[in-house]
């Protein structure tokens, strides 16, 4: 007898749906810095996609940060942005989101949120009793962790540690923290590869950015595994070096300084950073001769973009920057 073809349809989709609902998500921390009013949030999934890691960020200017994480639900973070924008405190958040659950279930569920609170902080956790163990997470007066699907608790608490016991920026205690849960299976289904993840975030609102749009903050980094293995969290401080460095000695004045590109020459990838005046809709990339060698359209104006380079041929491209089909800007690179 013929199947048919609705048979496979109906099989994918019932296949499909668990790996969904497992999906998202595995550590993360939100954080905020009452004297500076910096709001942070940072995280890592083993999963290699663009907005593998940073789907769960929900930052609201001025306020707070809230991750919804495990068996991660975009209607559950629309839910918790605007329960933050209507001014619920973090732990009215999460009460509300366990008894509103968007499937009626929130057992395994994992929420963290923190907010300024006009400099007196506050931040709450949940941890559903059907989150995939390891489990855990942990609170303070300014942030929150948590974590799934870890090889062990100790992913969090080292989090934790490496946030109390490093001194500087928001940023700087937030890159700690990821580093501080970097070690092979730290989501476990990362660690037949060696790494503790495929994809990782880390994002700062300053107090006067206007966008909290994924790549549209002062601070905002995303990096994944594209075309080869590699660690995330390395990358991500790699990125996050060479952008402290780099930003503080910007000329802006020049043509073209609205953007920078980093690391510059590259292997791996390249990444675009914009001031808040240059946002991008679309950029091509060619090579010396003027053939187009790769091109992309923006689903929403970015001021960072990342480019997987490591297929490309050795030597110099330029890459072609728009906004609604004027260009904006040209930069050359070096691939080696």
């Amino acid at each position: 007898m013929k199947t048919s073809p609705l048979y496979f349809i109906i099989l994918y989709s019932l296949l499909c749906l668990p790996l969904i609902g497992f999906a998202q998500h595995t550590f993360s921390i939100v954080a905020v810095d009452p004297v500076t009013g910096e709001i942070g949030s940072a995280g890592a999934t083993c999963l290699a996609s663009e907005d593998g890691a940073q789907d769960i960020s929900a930052i609201v200017l001025g306020t707070g940060a809230i991750h919804t994480q495990s068996f991660w639900n975009p209607i559950n973070q629309q839910n918790a942005t605007k329960r933050m924008e209507a001014g619920d405190s973090p732990q009215e958040i999460i009460d509300w989101l366990i008894q509103n659950d968007t499937d009626n279930d929130s057992s395994a569920r994992q929420y963290i949120a923190v907010d300024l609170n006009n400099g007196e902080s506050r931040s709450a956790a949940y941890s559903g009793a059907d989150c995939f163990k390891e489990f855990i997470h942990i609170t303070g007066p300014n942030y929150a962790i948590a974590g799934n699907i870890l090889i062990s608790e100790d992913v969090i608490k080292d989090m934790e540690t490496a946030f109390l016991n490093t001194q500087g920026s928001l940023a700087d205690k937030l890159m700690a923290a990821m580093q501080g849960a970097k070690r092979p299976g730290a989501d476990i289904r990362c660690l037949n590869d060696g790494i503790s993840s495929a994809s990782a975030f880390l994002r700062v609102a300053a107090p006067d950015d206007t966008n909290s749009e994924y790549g549209a903050l002062s601070l905002d980094l995303n990096v994944w595994i594209t075309t080869t293995i590699f660690e995330p969290i390395d990358a991500l401080q790699d990125a996050y070096d060479y952008q402290s460095n780099t930003l503080e000695t910007a000329d802006y004045t020049k043509e073209d300084a609205n953007f920078v590109v980093f690391p510059n020459p590259s292997q791996n990838i390249v990444t675009i950073r914009s001031n808040k005046n240059a946002l991008v809709t679309s950029y091509e990339i060619t090579n010396v001769t003027g053939k187009v060698v790769d091109q992309r359209k923006v689903h929403s104006p970015k001021n960072s973009l990342y480019i997987d380079v490591m297929n490309y041929n050795k030597g110099f491209y330029f890459i072609h920057m728009y906004h609604n089909s004027v260009k904006i800007a040209r930069k050359k690179i070096l691939i080696n």
